[in-house]
């Protein structure tokens, strides 16, 4: 797309807005950067007029075209007032997208998304070497597709606060892992967050496909416009057609008329088996051959902080799912182990009901320890359902400490919180970092 002679306003000086910018500069445009920033950081890019230190309502005049960042809301009055007077309000992934000359697949969800962005990026660069991965992963669309031709491939995590400010936006394969109460506090109601994950397919066509989780009410009963492919956790004859687990294996059936096709079993996959399931799903729809997605189930290593396998002490193995920030992704961790787990849990409170976490204890955890701001409430919550193994640690230090002392050989210890990291750390990244160098230093 030509933006020559146009006029573009980018709010938002972090990587996002820098790569639009630079993207909008390629296309012809003049540029203006705009931040509540008074200072940049690294050098500034020649050619752009910066903004700093401005509100946005007070230079809303005669744009052609303003690009805001996911951390901007659609319902800031700036925004508005844009819409109010003509001028098309985009995110990044709306731009990149319309500047980019090849297919495209999107893949969003509550949990999972980057583990099976991921998985599906490094399956398909196995069949064609110019596929590229970006998005919510962390690396923007607008600082790839500018170099990209029509033999490529983007694989792209799009999450709800980008799928707010997209308008033409069509990937030929979308995906929708999974829908929990998440992000309410932006999106207002559960409705309304529904609905706004439903954007990556709501203009796909009759011949595009769309990947849904049939096990989660809310994606089973979604409906849109192109192909479903349905994968399912639970065992066959959940769904007759799509991808699903059979005797500890991925089978896949695309077509009522094929046979069924053997993938992988997943003791050979690392990664958790919905993941596996809507990447081999995904992989199927972008005509990747089946010996190709099991080479590359096969070989996925996993994902930092997302059931990041850590190290083996004394023949216990131990895991880093420090994303696991809610209940469902936490869930997930449990069931995916498959054996007994010494379970550390708890941090920072984002007012959750933790009963449908800690209901699955029983059957898998064999000493949970809890530290941080909501040990109380989850020690309640054990308390309710009648599991008693658990004690409390003062830090995370003292839990790897002690999850090595109830840890037996075959057992695993999983750092999985099912809480955000803000009561003791800065962020996740930070929490997994210190779990693993806490393990490495165990005698």
């Amino acid at each position: 797309m030509d933006f020559t002679g146009k006029k573009a306003l980018v709010c938002g000086i972090a990587r996002s807005g820098i790569a639009a910018a630079k993207l909008l500069l390629s296309r012809g445009a003049f540029v203006m950067l705009q931040d509540t920033k008074t200072e940049i950081t690294g050098e500034p890019l020649p050619g752009v007029l910066y903004l700093l230190g401005k509100d946005p309502d007070d230079i809303i005049t005669d744009f052609d075209l303003i690009v805001i960042s996911p951390g901007i809301s659609v319902y800031k009055p700036f925004v508005q007032k844009a819409q109010s007077l003509g001028i098309p309000v985009w995110g990044e992934v709306e731009l990149a997208y319309r500047c980019c000359p090849c297919p495209m697949t999107a893949i969003t969800g509550t949990n999972g998304k980057t583990t099976t962005t991921t998985l599906v990026y490094e399956i398909m660069k196995r069949r064609n070497p110019q596929t590229v991965m970006a998005g919510n992963i962390g690396i923007p669309l607008t600082g790839v597709v500018g170099d990209l031709n029509k033999n490529a491939a983007v694989v792209a995590e799009i999450s709800s606060f980008q799928l707010e400010t997209t308008d033409a936006f069509r990937p030929a394969i979308s995906a929708v892992l999974n829908m929990t109460e998440d992000h309410l506090d932006r999106h207002g109601d559960m409705n309304t967050y529904i609905a706004t994950k439903a954007r990556i397919f709501s203009n796909q066509g009759k011949n595009d496909y769309t990947i849904l989780n049939y096990e989660n009410p809310i994606t089973r009963n979604m409906k849109p416009p192109g192909k479903v492919v349905f994968f399912s956790s639970m065992r066959f004859p959940r769904i007759d057609t799509g991808v699903y687990l059979r005797d500890a294996s991925i089978y896949a059936r695309p077509d009522p008329r094929d046979g069924e096709r053997f993938i992988a079993q997943l003791m050979h996959v690392r990664a958790h088996p919905e993941n596996a399931l809507a990447a081999t799903a995904i992989c199927l729809c972008a005509g990747i051959p089946v010996e190709t997605i099991a080479e590359g189930l096969k070989a996925f290593q996993g994902v930092e902080h997302r059931l990041e396998f850590v190290e083996t002490l004394y023949g216990v193995d131990y895991y880093n799912d420090s994303k696991a920030t809610n209940t469902d992704a936490a869930i997930g961790a449990l069931k995916a182990m498959g054996r007994r787990v010494v379970l550390i849990g708890g941090g920072s409170d984002k007012q959750t009901d933790y009963t449908p976490w800690v209901a699955h204890f029983a059957e898998r955890v064999k000493k949970l320890i809890l530290i941080g701001q909501t040990a109380p409430q989850i020690a309640s919550a054990c308390d309710a359902v009648g599991f008693t193994e658990y004690v409390h640690a003062a830090s995370l230090d003292e839990a790897v400490k002690l999850s090595a002392a109830y840890a037996a050989p075959g057992d695993c210890v999983v750092l999985s919180p099912a809480c955000a990291s803000f009561d003791m750390f800065t962020n996740f990244e930070e929490r997994g970092e210190k779990f693993k160098e806490y393990v490495r230093r165990l005698p």
